[in-house]
């Protein structure tokens, strides 16, 4: 790979189905009361919003089915919480820290 080239990211949509690749980790730190994402020589703090989201990222859900989840249980309109979901975990892919199952090898 060239020095200057950076690994393509995936492209977060509906259908995805998205997982935390093993070097990142949600945390939730007892002692703040907050929700922690754990990346190397980083630690981000995530929105409430947020975390809502990344507790059902499981590897198993796609991000619709997350979105629906979500619009249920806050009875919020689907389409909203899906665009919302996906600009979420497209920037975290952006960075690195999240992938899709088709990435699995």
């Amino acid at each position: 790979m060239n020095a200057g080239v950076r690994p393509v990211r995936p492209i977060i949509t509906a259908q995805s189905v998205p997982f935390l690749p093993r070097h990142v980790i949600l945390r939730h730190d007892k002692l703040r009361a907050r929700w922690l994402i754990l990346v190397p020589e980083r630690v981000l703090v995530p929105e409430d919003t947020a975390v809502a989201v990344l507790q059902l990222v499981d590897g198993q859900r796609s991000v619709a089915d997350i979105a629906a989840e979500l619009a249920a249980a806050y009875t919020a309109p689907v389409d909203l919480i899906l665009a919302d979901s996906i600009a979420l975990l497209q920037d975290l892919a952006d960075k690195g820290f999240m992938a899709t199952v088709s990435e699995r090898t």
